[in-house]
Order: structure tokens, then C-alpha cells, then sequence
């Protein structure tokens, strides 16, 4: 009697629900929870702000809406036929050929290794000097892009700055912006953006271990060893990601070419940008534009796939 007394209250026991336990799938799910609780603000900015008008870019690029006319108040839907017109047009391949050779020339050449070979002198000049040469290279990044812009053309018009200074030293000038559109841009980009690399690299080369130099320099390493071997794999991870900054910057450039030379003389300067804005605005062909510009951010986002994959070795 008291044996079968004893078990019941163990048989009741096992009949019942088991009472629900928080493990740690729960609490890992709360964490995470609550990690993107406060991104999604700035998520929702985001797909507003930049998702938004890149899906309606898109859509525009697939219709015939032009500025004026039936079609500014009724666009058709015509898939693909404004990239086949694209895509067969000669103005489109000169024009991509001009922003490639634009962004190589003034970006991942000029922009990042002068700034570099500034970085690497400023930190060795005195400080007055190191002050006054980081100050007025700052000062073409900060001014804004239209005054930049027209100081430029005031230096390489056929009256402007360049062509006096050759005259004081017996040479004879030119009409740049005439005769070397493109190099004039490239030097005025290169001039407008170097300052951005050098404060970049003036940053990553302060993160280089003294004690890595010292022990190159005891080993026998001359100043070039120590720069090729020790530094630049050392801040690696700052010149990728600068390329791919400088490169997106640049690749975006229109007020300054707009100012300069109009994407002229003809179309020898004219890059992406300006080809969009000629097509949209001037010509009135806004579907087309929107395709050309489509086009280039296709472009911007295969060069950000090329440097993300050179970081990503080290990232992980």
C-alpha cells in the first residue's frame, strides 16, 4: 500500500507538461535582437534615400520618357531598346573608353601616388614646411567643387595662369583645353583630389611598427627596401581601400569636365557622366541618359568587387 502510494505522485509526474526552459537558442536570439533593433533606422534611410532612386534609375532606363512632348507625360515601357541603342552607339564606347583612361590617369595613378609621395615627405620635412605644403594641398580638396572648377579653367584657358608663367620664361603656350582636353581635366581631377590620399596615408603610415623599420634597417635594407617591403604591405589594407574610394569619387566627376570643356572639344573629354547629362538635358532623351547612367553605376560597383576581393585575403 505505501509502495503504490509512493508512485503515484512519480507517475502524475510524468504525465505533465514539461515546464518551457529560456536555453541559449532564446537568449543568442534576443542578442541578436536586440544588435539590429537600432540599425534599422538607418536601414530604412538607407532603402529610402539610395535603394529607392537606383530601382526607379532603372525602371527609367527601360522607358522612353524624354523632357518634353507626349512621352515627358506618358513614357512607354521599351525593355531593353534604349541599352541596344546604347550598346551600339560608337559616342557610348569612346565615352566609356575617355572615363576609363580619366579614372587610371587622375585616380589609381595620380590622386593615390601622389599623395603617397606627399605622405611619405611631409612626415619627414620640418613642421613649418610640413604645415604650409599639407595646408595649401587641403585647400584645393575643400574648396567647393564649381569654384575649384573655374579657378582650373582660369589656369588653363588661353589667357589664364599657365600660359603666363610659360611666357615668363620664354615659352610658347597653347590653347590646353582646346588641344589636350582630357590631360587638362586629368591634372585638374589629380590637382582637386590628391589631398584626400595624402591624409589617408599620412594616417596609415603613422600605424607602421618602428620596430619593423629599425629591424629592416639594421638587417641592410636601404630606404626603398624598407618603403617596397616593409611599409606598403604593412598599410596595404588603407591603398585598397583609397583606391576604391578615389576611383568611385572619380568616377562620379561631372561639375569639374562640365566646367572646363564641356566634354569637348567635339566629344574628346566627354566621360559617362557627361554623356548621361547630354543625352538626358540637352537632347531631351531622359530614358537614354538614364541608361547611360545606369551604366556607369554598373561600373562604379564591378571596380568595388575587384578592391573588396583584394582586401578580402586580409579581412579574413
Amino acid at each position: 500500500m505505501t509502495a503504490v502510494a509512493s508512485r503515484g505522485p512519480i507517475e502524475r509526474g510524468r504525465g505533465s507538461a514539461p515546464r518551457p526552459r529560456s536555453g541559449p537558442r532564446s537568449s543568442t536570439s534576443r542578442r541578436t535582437l536586440g544588435r539590429v533593433l537600432p540599425l534599422l533606422p538607418a536601414v530604412l534611410l538607407l532603402a529610402a534615400f539610395m535603394l529607392g532612386p537606383i530601382v526607379y534609375s532603372l525602371y527609367g532606363s527601360l522607358t522612353d520618357r524624354a523632357m518634353t512632348g507626349p512621352r515627358a507625360a506618358n513614357p512607354q515601357f521599351v525593355g531593353l531598346d534604349n541599352y541596344a541603342q546604347l550598346f551600339a552607339s560608337p559616342e557610348f564606347w569612346s565615352s566609356l573608353g575617355l572615363t576609363v583612361v580619366f579614372i587610371l590617369a587622375s585616380a589609381v595613378i595620380g590622386q593615390n601616388v601622389l599623395g603617397m609621395l606627399l605622405a611619405v615627405l611631409l612626415r619627414s620635412a620640418v613642421k613649418p614646411l610640413r604645415s604650409l605644403v599639407g595646408g595649401l594641398v587641403v585647400l584645393a580638396w575643400v574648396l567647393p567643387e564649381i569654384v575649384a572648377a573655374f579657378a582650373l579653367y582660369a589656369f588653363f584657358s588661353k589667357d589664364g595662369t599657365l600660359n603666363a608663367v610659360l611666357g615668363w620664361v620664354g615659352l610658347e603656350g597653347t590653347s590646353w583645353l582646346y588641344y589636350f582636353p582630357l590631360m587638362s581635366v586629368i591634372v585638374a581631377n589629380i590637382w582637386r583630389g590628391t589631398a584626400f590620399s595624402m591624409m589617408v596615408y599620412n594616417a596609415a603610415l603613422s600605424e607602421v611598427p618602428p620596430e619593423l623599420t629599425e629591424a629592416a634597417t639594421i638587417d641592410g635594407a636601404g630606404a626603398w627596401q624598407r618603403f617596397t617591403r616593409v611599409t606598403l604591405p604593412v598599410i596595404r589594407r588603407s591603398i585598397s581601400t583609397n583606391l576604391l574610394l578615389t576611383t568611385l569619387q572619380t568616377l562620379g566627376v561631372f561639375t569639374l569636365i562640365w566646367v572646363m570643356t564641356g566634354g569637348g572639344p567635339g566629344t574628346q573629354s566627354s566621360t559617362l557622366p557627361v554623356l548621361a547629362f547630354q543625352e538626358a538635358f540637352k537632347f531631351a532623351q531622359v530614358g537614354y541618359g538614364t541608361a547611360i547612367a545606369t551604366v556607369t553605376l554598373l561600373i562604379g560597383a564591378v571596380f568595388s568587387i575587384v578592391y573588396i576581393k583584394i582586401l578580402k585575403p586580409e579581412v579574413d
